[in-house]
């Protein structure tokens, strides 16, 4: 049986802030963002930036609903719905970046999140590395990272990036080893 939500709070709630690529599948995924956004964001009373790469903003915030995940700290960069055209209806907390090639725009959404959390404490959560690396080259990509994280770190963030099992080159596994402290299996089997 994979990682439950509260496992992975567990493991994240031990940790300082750091850099950590989360290895998922698709029968994992929900289980992750339930225990990154609900379970250890609660836990550590921090709030959430949501970097939606993979899936708009839109969808994710749905499930959360259904999961009844409250929303009041949560807060979302969407590189996905202004590319599909479905960002028909404006979010309060959702800010739309016009392609999942401007990171730039991602990093200084991010950076405008964060001032305006305050002094919380935050996590952000890249979803995915491997939907950024399609539409990005690997040196674009790996420069966006190292400097994302290097900021985040400089501001105490936990980061945690999203990399889909099976989907991941051999260069997109260096580049998270490189970048990141640790690397977690969303996967693994409980104890």
């Amino acid at each position: 049986m994979p990682k439950s939500p509260s496992k992975l709070a567990d493991e994240l709630s031990e940790l300082p802030p750091s850099a950590i690529a989360l290895s998922i599948r698709d029968e994992t995924y929900f289980d992750a963002i339930r225990g990154v956004v609900d379970r250890f964001a609660t836990k550590k009373d921090l709030n959430t930036i949501y970097i939606s790469a993979a899936i708009p903003s839109q969808s994710i915030i749905d499930v959360l609903k259904i999961l009844e995940i409250d929303m009041g700290r949560i807060y979302f960069v969407d590189s996905v719905s202004h590319t599909m055209m479905s960002a028909s209806k404006k979010v309060d907390n959702v800010l739309l970046v016009e392609s999942s090639t401007m990171l730039e725009n991602i990093m200084l959404k991010v950076d405008y999140l964060m001032k305006k959390g305050g002094d919380k404490g935050n996590v952000i959560l890249l979803d995915s590395i491997n939907a950024l690396a399609i539409h990005n080259s690997p040196k674009i990509l790996s420069e966006f990272v190292h400097i994302l994280i290097n900021n985040l770190r400089a501001k105490n963030a936990y980061i945690l990036i999203f990399s889909i099992e099976g989907f991941s080159s051999d260069e997109i596994n260096n580049m998270m080893s490189f970048v990141c402290d640790l690397t977690l299996d969303m996967n693994e089997e409980d104890d």
